[in-house]
């Protein structure tokens, strides 16, 4: 899993100002040159049919978007991958697993934008052996039986990956962007959108409106070319809090806040409970009490908390890229909580969920 082509020259040429650009391939030809077999196309959308069973209340389990903060080895996305797919046969009964597998990084101003974009993690900005490198990542995490989920960033990347999804989120920076959520309402899979870094629900409330409406955009076609893109619309989508500047929006409390705003916009109390960022205070360690807090809501009856949302990977915590060599495991972007902390806060929500249901 190599990634590896000509990189773009950065401009110079400030007074002329004149972007530079190298061609990509179109997602089709990405696509064929790394295809969806028969067999993984097929779990794909058995995985999406299981998320939706999910959010539509048709099936009993917790859904778990869990992993990494982003994705920047490969060797260590693929190992905690295959850590995921063995805890998914222990816990599978009570808890729906997807990979979190993100190759786009939002940045409040700049910074290392994900996989997708600097694979090398050196500015290079590789996005051809990026776009590969993330598809050739994600298809591996199929093959081990996972669902993969990603953050949908850059409307124009999608395409690459769309195929291999079973759940994408839709960041707090984007949930407002007219692009996004006309994005969304073609996608052929449950998409979750963050509330304001405000952290009120309105601005999601009105992205689900959008998106659940058909639309017609200026797009991009498989093939690259500028289009008219015409769609559906997408009814399978639901509202993530992940707190805002005022503190976290996890707690019952909040929980019922949002209810009664999705009820007054007239849409289903379909709630995932981002258990890092402002929920946490951005303490990755926190995120155990943040993800106890709400099992014990939807123990208690809150059939609203559908899932939620944990950042983890094989170590606890985070690193700086570009100031000395990296450790093994542990993410270059937010913290997070480490596997031996992940596993057993899974395995011990499975067997209190399982009480339950005896």
């Amino acid at each position: 899993m190599q990634a590896s082509s000509q990189a773009l020259p950065l401009n110079t040429n400030a007074a002329a100002n004149t972007p530079v650009s190298l061609r990509l391939p179109s997602s089709v030809q990405l696509k064929q040159q790394l295809p969806l077999s028969t067999t993984l196309a097929a779990q794909v959308q058995h995985h999406r049919q299981a998320v939706k069973n999910i959010l539509d209340g048709n099936d009993p389990r917790l859904l778990v978007i869990v992993g990494p903060c982003s994705l920047h080895d490969p060797r260590a996305a693929l190992e905690y991958a295959e850590r995921l797919a063995a805890l998914s046969q222990r816990v599978g009964d009570q808890l729906l697993l997807v990979m979190r597998a993100y190759v786009e990084k939002p940045r409040t101003t700049v910074g290392w934008k994900g996989l997708a974009y600097d694979p090398h993690l050196d500015g290079s900005d590789d996005m051809h052996g990026g776009l590969r490198l993330s598809r050739e990542l994600m298809l591996g995490m199929l093959e081990l039986g996972l669902p993969v989920a990603t953050e949908l960033l850059q409307p124009m990347a999608s395409g690459y990956f769309d195929d291999l999804l079973s759940w994408a989120a839709i960041g707090a920076r984007t949930t407002e962007s007219q692009i996004h959520r006309e994005m969304v309402s073609g996608l052929g899979l449950p998409v979750g959108f963050k509330n304001g870094t405000d952290g009120g629900v309105g601005i999601a409330c009105d992205a689900i409106r959008s998106a659940e409406h058909p639309h017609r955009h200026f797009g991009i076609d498989a093939l690259g070319h500028p289009a008219i893109v015409e769609t559906l619309g997408n009814p399978d989508t639901h509202l993530v809090l992940r707190g805002g500047h005022k503190g976290p929006n996890y707690d019952a409390a909040s929980v019922e806040q949002a209810r009664r705003g999705l009820a007054k916009a007239g849409i289903a109390a379909r709630i995932m409970v981002d258990c890092s960022h402002a929920n946490s205070g951005k303490d990755p360690l926190k995120q155990p009490a943040v993800f106890d807090d709400v099992l014990r809501q939807r123990l208690d009856g809150n059939r609203s908390l559908v899932g939620v949302m944990i950042e983890s990977h094989l170590f606890d915590g985070c690193q700086a890229l570009g100031k000395g060599p990296l450790k093994y495991g542990v993410s270059i972007t937010d913290g997070c909580l480490g596997w031996a902390g992940s596993e057993a806060m899974l395995l011990n929500a499975a067997s209190r969920l399982r009480e339950l249901s005896e």
